[in-house]
């Protein structure tokens, strides 16, 4: 351990290390990744100590895991990081900062959240810690503590979640995508039965005729550990011959950069969907599901403490 990690306090040494790990590890990845995946790779790239993999009392979680959330917090506040619905996404200027190394990269990003929470005096506590930045202890700001304890939540949520969908056959899960656009108030007079279904899985409507646009021609695919290529994105797209076609293509895995961009540019109306976003829908029109399609992915609704971070 060199002189600069030893006067570092344990806490900082977790996060400095965890940190970084997780940096490196999601510009391996191309920039982004569910926070699960990148803990479970954080645990298997780190050398953790028993203090470290011991239950932290006041949490109830691994204690390492509660450190490296707590801090993840300040590289959000830093501009390196962004956490949305459970995915992590790595910013360039998060990318740029890995050249500072574990240490360094950790002390730029704290010291951008004390001075985010000194203008905005929403901790006290945190002013007074530029004095002493090697005693920085996890418990000393409560606020902090929280909001790493509800991401912790939010993550096994999330992941919770995804592994229900996952379970799903590709039927099941076509029946989830049609149940959401029926909260959406859209009409499902077609909904592809087993064998071939001429490229779409979902017609819907809405209104009850068809008359009236937007028509939605939706292609669903069950491949949570791929993403669509942008081959199917065209061959969707083909589909959209009428005025006022929208097409929809919903997957419970990912989509390729090139897909994405194929849309994007696409001289035809075409949305992408991959799972986090199908997952904050179905959250945002749970209230509008029928009994019987919530009980496809019942969720419960649970309110903690909040922030006015």
């Amino acid at each position: 351990m060199d002189k600069e990690t030893k006067q570092q306090s344990l806490s900082k040494q977790t996060a400095s290390k965890s940190i970084f790990a997780a940096f490196e590890i999601l510009k391996a990845a191309g920039g982004q990744m569910p926070g699960r995946d990148v803990i479970n790779k954080v645990r298997n790239k780190i050398n953790l100590t028993d203090w470290e993999k011991q239950i932290y009392e006041k949490t109830g979680y691994v204690r390492w895991e509660s450190i490296f959330h707590f801090y993840t917090i300040d590289c959000i506040k830093a501009g390196y990081l962004r956490k949305n619905k459970g995915v992590w996404y790595l910013t360039d200027e998060g990318d740029k900062a890995i050249s500072l190394g574990p240490i360094k990269l950790l002390d730029s990003a704290t010291k951008v959240y004390r001075q985010w929470a000194a203008e905005n005096k929403q901790n006290k506590t945190d002013s007074s810690k530029e004095l002493t930045p090697p005693a920085i202890e996890i418990e000393q700001n409560p606020s902090q503590e929280q909001k790493a304890n509800l991401d912790i939540v939010e993550e096994q949520a999330i992941s919770g979640i995804k592994e229900f969908i996952k379970a799903k056959n590709p039927y099941e899960f076509q029946d989830l995508v049609a149940a959401l656009l029926r909260a959406m108030k859209y009409h499902t007079p077609f909904i592809s039965p087993k064998g071939k279904d001429g490229g779409l899985d979902i017609v819907a409507y809405s209104d009850p005729l068809g008359a009236t646009a937007p028509r939605l021609k939706v292609q669903v695919k069950h491949k949570p550990e791929s993403s669509v290529p942008v081959d199917d994105i065209r061959s969707l797209t083909g589909l959209l011959n009428k005025d006022g076609d929208i097409g929809l293509f919903v997957t419970s895995g990912y989509f390729t950069s090139e897909s994405e961009r194929s849309a994007r540019e696409s001289h035809r109306h075409l949305r992408l969907i991959d799972i986090d976003t199908f997952i904050s829908l179905w959250q945002e029109f749970y209230p509008s599901l029928t009994d019987e399609d919530k009980n496809k992915l019942p969720l419960q609704s649970i309110y903690f403490l909040g922030s006015n971070e």
